[in-house]
């Protein structure tokens, strides 16, 4: 274990997630910020932090270099886009520094990559790190073990800002209600109805995706039997739930072995759903 305060390096750091989990650092004893990372050629690189934050009184001189960084870095938190996590993945890989990774839109083909990493440094890799939202998975799990004959939909809400669709946290209730429920995860997904489309299949996990004003993330799976409904909402108020979810997770990643974790390792509700 670290006795001192834990190095923390953001990257995508003015982002929306970037700038609340810098803020959250910042009102920690036991998390320092030591870096912060914006893509090549952003205009405000060369700045101090402390006061695009709002804070004089530190200074973190916001850089495009994560390598240049990585040496006094005890974790990296990476909320950017599926290129840039990559390339910051293997600078942290060859220096052998622990990654928090939130960016969500990564296809399949990215497995590997995260795998090969994850035999060298330790890395929690989770689409949405909500506390709220990981127990939302185990209560999914447990309502479709015993609602199996059950119609399954799942509904999720974001901002018009956000780029990719589904959200990851939906996918990611899609495949534990697939795994649980022994669906194929490739086959049984209907992402979105229209024209005749036919009566309902048993199988489908039906999968909708609203983007409206600046919603942070609403996700809502409704069971559906014959006279009655379950619905299963979670609602983000604040993107602090994701940002101090985030610094959970780095303070769990310290000293860990090489492997890839999710955020039911770093709450302890890894068990088999």
């Amino acid at each position: 274990m670290i006795s001192r305060p834990v190095r923390v390096t953001v990257c995508g750091a003015l982002g929306k997630m970037g700038d609340r989990i810098m803020r959250c650092i910042l009102e920690e004893k036991d998390l320092v910020l030591v870096g912060a990372i914006e893509r090549d050629g952003h205009p405000l690189c060369g700045n101090n932090i402390g006061g695009i934050l709002g804070r004089e009184d530190f200074e973190v001189i916001l850089g495009d270099d994560l390598g240049a960084l990585i040496s006094k870095s005890d974790v990296v938190i990476d909320f950017t886009s599926c290129e840039s996590t990559t390339k910051y993945l293997k600078i942290a890989s060859s220096s052998r520094v622990p990654v928090v990774i939130g960016t969500t839109g990564f296809s399949s083909e990215s497995d590997q990559i995260f795998q090969k990493a994850s035999e060298v440094i330790p890395i929690v890799k989770a689409p949405n790190m909500s506390v709220g939202i990981n127990l939302l998975y185990r209560l999914v799990a447990e309502a479709t073990k015993v609602l199996n004959d059950y119609d399954v939909e799942i509904v999720e809400t974001h901002h018009r800002f956000k780029k990719d669709a589904p959200s990851g946290t939906a996918l990611q209730l899609a495949r534990v209600i697939a795994d649980t429920s022994g669906r194929n995860i490739e086959k049984d997904v209907v992402y979105g109805r229209e024209g005749v489309p036919g009566p309902r299949k048993h199988n489908e996990i039906g999968l909708f995706a609203v983007r409206s004003g600046d919603v942070i993330g609403e996700h809502t799976v409704i069971f559906g039997g014959l006279g009655e409904s379950i619905e299963l909402t979670h609602r983000a108020h604040t993107r602090d739930t994701f940002a101090r979810g985030a610094l959970r997770a780095a303070r769990f990643v310290i000293g860990r072995s090489p492997g890839l974790y999710d955020m039911t390792d770093v709450l302890g509700l890894k068990e088999e759903m």
